[in-house]
């Protein structure tokens, strides 16, 4: 057998698995590798191979033999029944006192149960939510383990070579037991649904209030994006209204279609705050307007019978316009103010409710 030389191991190397285990593999760790398609670990093996210390396995004892103890591996799959049935298989190979991290998207309250029903067995069980998507899994995601305090004795030296960095601090730190983490990954994702539609809002009025073009309002968020409001989305907005169909060379925000999509976490959020009396009404009206906004045919029977709403444009130049614009900006910023402040009282809250105090 060979000897184990790999301190972390990760399964499930799609996008955001391939991503992460060449990030942990560039900071000096020596990587575990499995997939249960081995095509997919010997595709990262010739693609980025050569970045950092691998280890590819092509069965799950092949993977436990190749970690040192205690060993730790990060499933990388999908939720609900492949995260279920991946833990079952570890817990075939892995040993009392061996760490499990689930980094998927799991439902925090699936994640209590999981953590129960493993620590029972005699192993470690860390759910830990990945922000950051594809990008931030490879060059620094903000990570949020929950687990107990000797799981992360072992893990959170790792997490931090590979979390995010602000001001030289790592974007990372033990949240709390069992569903800790992942409960604020959960509502880390309803704050930005929240900001993403406070966003929206700022731009519809410009855009139909004012009667600005895109490019214009483009302008005016790259403007804003150098003050206070300065982040990620406000920037990559900018960046979308600049943006121009290749096709017609119309702004592309003019042609795209106007439904967006959820994967849950709003609406969780929403939920549990409902379950914990936590006022998180920004995030609900946040959830409620993606599911209308995939309402496209009741949205345009609504706009054929009249029922479109206000559609007149305000007639303003020079400094009463830019007065205006900035009465919106000061409007956003409160707006998400409001947002954060809304989603930490529900982390507070949770942890009250479910003991992670």
């Amino acid at each position: 057998m060979a000897e184990a030389t790999a301190n972390i191991g990760v399964i499930g190397l799609a996008t955001m698995g391939s991503n992460l285990a060449r990030n942990l593999a560039h900071h000096g760790n020596t990587v575990a590798l499995f997939n249960r398609h081995y095509s997919r670990t010997e595709k990262l093996m010739n693609e980025h191979g050569t970045e950092g210390n691998f280890v590819p396995a092509e069965t799950l004892e092949e993977f436990a033999a190749s970690l040192k103890r205690p060993r730790t591996a990060i499933i990388m799959v999908k939720a609900g029944a492949p995260t279920d049935a991946t833990i079952a298989q570890l817990e075939e190979v892995f040993e009392p006192g061996d760490i499990i991290v689930d980094g998927g998207n799991s439902f925090f309250k699936d994640t209590i149960k999981r953590e129960k029903e493993v620590r029972a067995k005699g192993f470690h069980f860390v759910g830990c939510g990945v922000s950051g998507g594809e990008e931030g899994a490879l060059n620094g995601p903000s990570l949020m383990p929950g687990g107990t305090a000797e799981s992360w004795k072992t893990l959170g030296p790792i997490l931090q070579s590979i979390a995010a960095k602000v001001n030289g601090e790592p974007c990372v730190t033990h949240i709390g037991t069992d569903g800790a983490g992942h409960f604020v990954k959960m509502v880390h994702n309803g704050i930005e649904y929240a900001d993403m539609q406070v966003i929206g809002e700022a731009y519809d009025i410009l855009r139909r209030g004012l009667g600005m073009d895109a490019e214009e309002i483009g302008d005016v968020f790259a403007e804003w994006n150098k003050g206070d409001l300065d982040s990620y989305l406000i920037e990559i907005t900018a960046e979308i209204l600049h943006h121009k169909d290749a096709e017609t060379g119309k702004p592309f925000v003019d042609v795209v279609v106007d439904h967006a999509g959820m994967k849950g976490t709003g609406t969780w959020t929403v939920q549990t705050g409902l379950e914990c009396g936590s006022p998180v009404a920004a995030i609900g009206e946040a959830v409620f307007a993606r599911a209308l906004s995939s309402h496209g045919e009741l949205r345009e029977d609504a706009q054929k019978e009249g029922l479109a709403g206000p559609n007149k444009t305000i007639d303003l130049a020079g400094e009463d316009k830019a007065a205006f614009v900035e009465d919106v900006r000061k409007a956003l910023f409160a707006s998400k103010v409001v947002a954060y402040a809304q989603g930490l009282n529900e982390i507070q809250d949770g942890a009250m409710e479910y003991g992670w105090v």
